[in-house]
């Protein structure tokens, strides 16, 4: 593509590695590998506000925030999560009891902190811009060279960005992605999920509560109090298309009341204090997370609905687990970095394929009303709320996986977060 394009020698810059992306996965990748002293190149846009979002960061995304010097602050605005209580109200055949997962039964303060998604955005934004070894050029890529001993991203300013690995962290419609052929397999689901802060009468208790109905979860995740709203939390809401539609166009006063409704008035009367993000429900895949001299992390290689909030958690342990078979690397041998992202590979097709089954199996369990669907999904809520050894084993592998934790999620500040 820039072969006929005359470049001045200011055009021409070099890396050790290019961070594709400055949404809250790239700008991690960037301070992770920032650490080990590397040279980085952090491009992309950082993302417009999200109305309504937020994150739930669990324990190993809470050590990973740490090694990286932003868990103070997260912690400082964001609300700890001391369990997630699920309630079927799926209105089954045979009703099943809510199940409780609490940290206590772990030995652990909290499940994690849920903080705004533009405040995480922030704090990691603040840390890539005070680093010594962080470049961030603020451009768009417009297209990619991918070489036998290099990675080139091409700017929309004609800039040419030359790296010993690439880090693409640039989204589900990963152009760095296309450019290296690696195939995808994606998929959609009968839903939209609405967004938005809300304010309540009564205290959540610093719990997560999942209402498991016919259109999928609805679920308030507490939010820390402000001056004039002692009790909030943020609100995640699955529903069809066309109940998506009417309740978008609904007056607000209607919509509160509708969200009180599904809430059972549990937390008294709800306000909305946030504009109403959405986005449709589907599901992603790829073939392979790393190739030649590209890696992908976070969206650009997995996307499934907001069940169990491990959208994000899985994303940084996307980045942490490339730094962990990276460390040490000579990223010019190409023997060495070829074993290394075939490690990268095989860990991210079991976790993720582990994680992309189960909210899959979870989320079509709610839509689909069959009995044989409905009797194994309560006997298993029933299983876990039974069997003690069972739930904490399912608490773990929730906030802390066993499988292949990557150095920087390793070290335990379980007193950081309480």
């Amino acid at each position: 593509m820039s072969a006929n394009r005359e470049l001045t020698p200011q055009a021409q810059e070099k890396a050790d590695i290019l961070v594709a992306g400055a949404g809250s996965t790239g700008l991690a990748a960037a301070l992770a590998f920032a650490k080990s002293d590397l040279r980085i190149k952090l491009i992309g846009r950082v993302p417009p506000p999200l109305p309504g979002r937020t994150v739930a960061l669990f324990e190993a995304s809470i050590r990973f925030l740490d090694a990286l010097g932003a868990l103070e602050r997260v912690t400082a605005i964001g609300c700890p999560i001391e369990a997630i209580r699920m309630i079927d109200d799926t209105d089954q055949l045979l009703p099943v009891p809510p199940l409780t997962l609490s940290a206590r039964e772990i030995d652990l303060p909290a499940l994690g902190v849920n903080i705004s998604n533009d405040d995480l955005v922030s704090i990691l934004h603040d840390l890539v811009t005070t680093h010594p070894n962080i470049d961030f050029v603020d451009a768009d890529i417009v297209d990619y060279e991918f070489g036998v001993s290099n990675a080139v991203a091409l700017l929309s300013d004609h800039r040419r960005i030359e790296a010993d690995f690439l880090i693409a962290a640039d989204g589900r419609n990963s152009r760095a992605r296309a450019v290296a052929g690696i195939d995808l397999k994606e998929w959609t689901y009968p839903q939209i999920a609405l967004t938005a802060m809300v304010r309540h009468e009564f205290a959540h208790a610093n719990m997560s509560t999942e209402y498991h109905t016919r259109s999928g979860p609805f679920t308030l995740v507490p939010l820390p109090a402000r001056p004039n709203a002692p009790h909030r939390s943020s609100l995640v809401w699955l529903m069809n298309t066309e109940d998506a539609r009417r309740r978008l166009a609904a007056p607000r006063e209607e919509l509160e009341f509708e969200i009180e409704d599904f809430a059972k008035s549990e937390f008294g009367v709800m306000r909305l204090e946030s504009d109403i993000g959405q986005f449709r429900m589907g599901g992603m895949q790829v073939s392979q997370h790393g190739k030649g001299r590209l890696a992908l992390v976070g969206e650009t290689c997995h996307v499934f609905p907001p069940i169990g909030a491990q959208g994000l958690n899985l994303s940084l342990r996307d980045v942490a687990d490339l730094e962990d078979c990276l460390a040490s690397v000579d990223l010019k041998n190409e023997a060495e970095l070829a074993r290394a992202l075939a490690r990268y590979d095989r860990h991210r097709h079991a976790d993720i394929g582990f994680r992309t089954s189960g909210v899959d199996v979870l989320n079509r369990s709610l839509i689909i009303p069959y009995l044989p669907v409905d009797l194994f999904r309560g006997a298993s809520f029933l299983a876990v709320s039974a069997l003690s050894p069972l739930r904490r084993a399912i608490i773990r592998e929730g906030i802390l996986p066993h499988f292949a934790l990557p150095r920087l999620m390793r070290d335990s500040h379980q007193t950081k977060h309480a």
